[in-house]
């Protein structure tokens, strides 16, 4: 509780984080469009953050953007009402 406390009023520290991870590249028709992710990242376990991981210097760097998946499409007409039977 008094970490929630902390969190809310002065921000997640990101100290305990996963180990680099770095996807598999995409395999065409196995994932869905958009849903692309490069570079290596690391992820706060406390907030849930993504941070991109540089090999080089061993150090966590700037947040990166989620990659959303595409929206799938919602169907457009209603289904029509089936006869209640007696």
């Amino acid at each position: 509780m008094l970490n929630s406390i902390f969190n809310s009023l002065f921000g997640c520290t990101h100290q305990r984080t996963t180990f680099p991870i770095t996807p598999a590249r995409k395999i065409s028709g196995l994932s869905a469009p958009g849903a692309i992710r490069t570079g290596t990242y690391v992820a706060c376990l406390a907030c849930g953050k993504e941070f991109a991981y540089d090999w080089q210097s061993m150090r966590i760097g700037e947040p990166v953007s989620v990659p959303m998946a595409a929206p799938t499409a919602a169907p457009t007409t209603a289904p029509e009402a089936q006869p209640v039977r007696a």
